[in-house]
């Protein structure tokens, strides 16, 4: 691992263990605060690395935006009387020179960072000829090259070791998490970058305790790397975040409780039945795009016709008997009405551009 010091190399070892669990407050609020629950996660023997907001970008101002720089050493401490090595959100070049000057082992860049290139690079910067595992979590907004672009100026520093943490994006209405999971673009982007760890963070995309389990389940079961998890030792009155972080020793049951999966086994038997089931798959997609072909083809011929009676290409009243048609035979048949819905809006505008270009041409 060439001139890495002693500490490095053990949290660079750290960092390729799977899962990796990343735990602490969502914010240092007092010395013994820190210590404690350094002390308490650590007797769990499940966390890999303690976690603590330093400074903390709220979204309106009068909230506690965390201790500052004064934290710093209570984290230092707790590293020493632990052994756990310590993580913490940077936000401007100056946090990143306190955090390392302070002995902190991993840094991360938070959702509403992310979402500001030119903070990022200012963070990168800063980071030139240094060597700390960078975290980077996901924007605020569901961007994926923000997130991407995040990575790329991260690692242009010169920046080896990265990783990624899915802590779920701001969707307006009110849903049932803080942030909207939208599982399919963190696997999107584990599929563009397969050899950068994915961290989930439930406790963002919660917002509260009761589902943690559940989300931080189908992290897992989708391939997710690690959690990074708020434990606090009187969660309730939290200086910050009060209802989703959970007592370490509530962690401890959590992380007990949840089915660790594997990628793959060594079974001749298992990989013949699995491939034997996705040859079905391989031919049902075929027998679907050329369904959708056909179907294509019928709208094309809609489309002369409008063109030739003047008529516009959206029909508001046959879409909605449409939609309404395909939930309800999707109900039947055990396919969900979100589903149903976004497959539909896609065919349904795959059908306007087939018309589009009959209408126009």
């Amino acid at each position: 691992m060439g001139d890495l010091t002693e500490q490095q190399q053990k949290v660079s070892i750290l960092l390729k263990k799977s899962p990796l669990i990343i735990s602490g407050p969502c914010s240092a609020e007092t010395e013994e605060q820190v210590m404690q629950t350094a002390i308490r996660l650590a007797a769990t023997g499940k966390v890999d690395i303690m976690r603590a907001g330093i400074w903390k970008p709220r979204t309106r101002p009068g909230s506690f935006e965390g201790i500052g720089t004064k934290g710093l050493p209570w984290m230092q401490q707790a590293k020493k009387e632990t052994g756990l090595p310590i993580a913490v959100e940077v936000a401007t070049a100056k946090q990143v020179e306190d955090a390392l000057h302070f002995g902190v082992d991993v840094l991360w860049v938070g959702a509403r960072t992310t979402v500001n290139p030119f903070s990022v690079q200012e963070i990168a910067d800063s980071l030139k000829g240094v060597k700390v595992p960078v975290l980077i979590k996901n924007p605020i907004n569901p961007d994926l090259e923000l997130w991407i672009g995040g990575m790329e100026r991260i690692a242009k520093a010169g920046i080896e070791e990265l990783g990624l943490i899915h802590r779920g994006f701001s969707s307006y209405g009110n849903t049932e998490y803080r942030n909207a999971p939208m599982w399919h673009l963190a696997i999107e982007m584990k599929r563009r970058y397969p050899g950068i760890p994915m961290i989930n963070d439930p406790s963002h995309i919660c917002g509260r305790r009761d589902i943690l389990q559940e989300v931080a389940q189908q992290a897992i079961d989708l391939d997710f790397d690690g959690l990074i998890i708020e434990s606090h030792i009187d969660p309730d009155n939290a200086w910050s975040d009060a209802k989703q972080q959970i007592t370490p020793e509530v962690l401890k049951e959590m992380l007990e409780a949840i089915r660790w999966r594997k990628e793959d086994v060594a079974s001749a038997e298992y990989h013949a039945a699995l491939e034997k089931l996705r040859q079905q798959i391989n031919q049902l997609d075929d027998e679907l795009l050329q369904v959708l072909s056909t179907r294509m083809k019928v709208a094309e011929k809609i489309g002369e016709y409008k063109k030739n009676n003047d008529i516009t290409i959206l029909q508001t009243n046959r879409w909605n008997e449409i939609l309404e048609r395909a939930v309800g035979k999707g109900n039947k048949v055990g396919l969900s009405e979100d589903f149903i819905t976004k497959y539909m809006d896609a065919v349904h505008m795959e059908s306007i551009n087939h018309q589009n270009k009959i209408m126009n041409s």
